[in-house]
């Protein structure tokens, strides 16, 4: 039997009143003295549940002042081992850390403060789960917590929303009227995947570029799974498109020890050639973070095909180029 079950049993047993004995424990729940003695001083000691030993019956009971307001102790609707306990708080570190706003941290405090009363003087200080734990992220652009409430909150009450949006790629503003359909987090940032109703049509938009948002009572229209991965999903990475054409990429060997473990895309397809390269195949819509991806491992990669994408990186290269000579 777990712990978890044996404390509430425990407690079920001292809220029905009367003393109970070592023995009697024992035989019902079946396990040793020293894990009896274990429960019994987490119960008291850590949960605060105020059992008490009573020398001539020699049992553990209930005083009667606290069975008359035993609503006071009632344990906890979470229950967790040591490990566990600890696992929870070095998530929490992480994901508070992921988010520069700390959209999470917030609402998790509750949660970790129960938990650490739960573990008591086993839980690592928070600068040392810090200390030790570290989580950089790279790209990470700001974004306003009440616009990430108020989408997130019109998301899951299925409610539309009224945007005002300002696209990074040709830096023009736009008021937009959408019902959302998922959140995802992707290279450390949030994108909204919506039907837009002023466009009719499905889109991305990149929570930290919403300048204004608030919800109307306007029901949200769904969009089926299906269709959100067709028409935003085909692609590579964030950028979407109908047209679906294939990239190969073969990687130098001493790169390819490393791409060969990365997933790039869902539908990718890899495998390696007799002199150690490895070579990549992935759908893609728009090549735009394709390119940028591939210009990472410049000089490692080479492009095969299509030649409409080998063109691009090589006008990018060229464009870098030029760049860097009028600097010098």
């Amino acid at each position: 039997m777990a712990q978890t079950e044996r404390l509430y049993r425990l407690k079920q047993w001292f809220d029905a009143g009367g003393c109970h004995t070592p023995a009697s424990l024992l035989h019902r729940l079946e396990v040793s003295r020293a894990t009896l003695t274990r429960d019994i001083a987490m119960l008291r000691d850590q949960l605060r549940v105020p059992i008490a030993w009573d020398r001539e019956r020699r049992g553990w009971h209930l005083p009667s002042q606290t069975m008359a307001n035993a609503q006071q102790f009632e344990l906890p609707g979470l229950w967790f081992s040591a490990d566990e306990v600890h696992a929870l708080l070095t998530m929490q570190h992480l994901l508070s850390n992921l988010d520069a706003e700390g959209l999470l941290g917030r609402h998790i405090e509750p949660l970790m403060k129960r938990l650490g009363a739960i573990l008591g003087s086993g839980t690592p200080p928070k600068a040392d789960v810090a200390r030790r734990i570290r989580v950089q992220t790279v790209g990470a652009r700001r974004l306003q917590l009440a616009h990430f409430q108020a989408v997130g909150g019109a998301l899951l009450r299925r409610k539309r929303l009224h945007l005002r949006y300002r696209a990074r790629g040709n830096d023009q503003r736009s008021e937009r009227e959408v019902s959302p359909q998922r959140l995802i987090h992707y290279r450390d940032n949030w994108y909204l995947d919506a039907w837009c109703h002023s466009r009719q049509a499905l889109r991305s938009f990149s929570v930290d570029a919403v300048e204004q948002v608030h919800a109307l009572a306007r029901d949200a229209i769904d969009v089926d799974d299906a269709e959100l991965d067709r028409a935003l999903g085909a692609g590579y990475g964030i950028f979407a498109g109908d047209q679906v054409r294939w990239a190969l990429l073969r990687f130098s060997p001493d790169r390819a020890r490393w791409v060969a473990a990365e997933p790039w895309h869902s539908q990718q397809h890899g495998h390696w050639d007799d002199q150690g390269r490895w070579l990549l195949k992935l759908p893609y819509a728009d090549p735009r973070e394709l390119v940028m991806d591939i210009l990472r491992h410049v000089p490692d990669v080479e492009v095969l095909a299509p030649q409409e994408l080998e063109d691009e990186v090589m006008r990018r290269l060229r464009a870098g180029l030029r760049m860097c000579g009028e600097a010098g």
